[in-house]
């Protein structure tokens, strides 16, 4: 299994806070890899929450041929931080020449268009990069989002954070969301480390989920470009949750109602029953078959956790008012927030889904058989 952690903080913290939490779990991840997502940015990105990142790994080559192409693009830079390499990286971490961290000035052409043509054309880019890359293994790319910088590596969680330096002040953030992964396949491909990302929706999993393939190709059928990928079978509770959101306008409150729909008896007695059929019906192809537990960010930064029925990965959340955390085990949770600074602790079960709101002050329980609003 992995492990899991996610902070939703007024006060910007270090990912070295998330590091230590992954690190006190040490013993449920082997030390393959670790993601980091990152949002709510402070210091000088706080200054440009606009402006979209680039966040990746690139060769000497490959930064030439980003280069080139951003310029065509007509994207200029407008700030980057410098995370230097050593010419010999700890045992277990590969060697590279860059973890690029860009943001860049919009196209002078793109001015007057609407958000939702941005948000687009943003996914178009970093989909092509993402191709681009792919023949040479020269460019990784993981996200070109605004306000969002993600951080992906093999290797162990504490001693790449150590190696690249992550404690440092421009990579502090409101909200964290962190993996120590756990290798379940013979060879690893940065693009099955969680999280995963699409236009301002992040999800990392627990777990596995046997029902991927038909979820894939209802996906893949819906003709959206960013529905690919799929080196991990977790990266489909991103665009889910994605497809929620931005296609059936739905809130987080309908997530587990996709993922895990309630039996038709249960339906039966729901106030809101004969949506939540019709939801079941219409969404039958994204039913997943767990163990699966579902940490996820919001484009508004609303953090959740959710089960799917089995309930046999473990989760846990808790805090106070401005800061909450959410973990895989207890001493994990221990290692952000200790207990007696905790107001609210909860572990949820199959039918709940724990929200933590962006406001941050208090932590929202959402059960499947409660009445639910129609509208996202």
């Amino acid at each position: 299994m992995c492990r899991l952690v996610a902070i939703s903080s007024d006060e910007p913290i270090s990912p070295m806070v998330a590091v230590n939490s992954l690190n006190a779990m040490k013993e449920g991840h082997d030390g393959s890899g670790i993601g980091i997502f990152l949002t709510g940015l402070s210091g000088p990105f706080e200054e440009m929450l606009s402006s979209p990142i680039l966040s990746g790994i690139f060769t000497k080559d490959g930064l030439k041929k980003l280069d080139r192409f951003m310029m065509d693009q007509g994207f200029m830079t407008k700030y980057k931080t410098s995370i230097k390499i050593t010419k010999n990286p700890p045992p277990g971490i590969p060697k590279r020449d860059v973890y690029l961290i860009r943001a860049y000035e919009y196209p002078e052409e793109w001015e007057g268009l609407s958000e939702e043509e941005k948000k687009f054309r943003l996914m178009l880019i970093r989909l092509q990069l993402r191709r681009m890359g792919e023949e040479s293994q020269d460019m990784i790319v993981y996200s070109f989002w605004p306000d969002v910088i993600m951080i992906k590596e093999i290797g162990d969680p504490m001693t790449f954070a150590e190696y690249i330096n992550l404690d440092r002040e421009e990579l502090k953030a409101r909200i964290i969301m962190a993996q120590g992964r756990q290798n379940t396949n013979y060879a690893i491909n940065l693009y099955a480390c969680h999280p995963f990302f699409i236009q301002g929706v992040a999800t990392m999993t627990n777990g596995e989920n046997t029902a991927f393939v038909p979820i894939r190709e209802f996906l893949i059928s819906r003709g959206f470009p960013g529905y690919i990928g799929y080196q991990s079978d977790s990266e489909v509770f991103t665009h889910i949750l994605h497809y929620m959101i931005y296609t059936l306008g739905l809130n987080i409150e309908y997530y587990k109602h996709i993922i895990t729909p309630l039996q038709d008896n249960e339906l039966n007695k729901h106030p809101n029953g004969k949506f939540l059929r019709l939801l079941k019906h219409s969404c039958r192809m994204l039913t997943i078959d767990g163990p699966n537990c579902v940490i996820g960010c919001l484009p508004d930064k609303t953090l959740f956790i959710a089960q799917d029925r089995k309930k046999l990965r473990p989760g846990i959340v808790g805090g106070r008012p401005g800061f909450f955390a959410i973990a895989s085990e207890m001493c994990g949770l221990d290692a952000v927030i200790p207990p007696s600074e905790r107001i609210w602790e909860f572990q949820p079960m199959y039918l709940d889904t724990a929200i933590i709101p962006p406001d941050r002050k208090e932590l929202k329980i959402c059960r499947q058989t409660e009445p639910l609003s129609l509208l996202h």
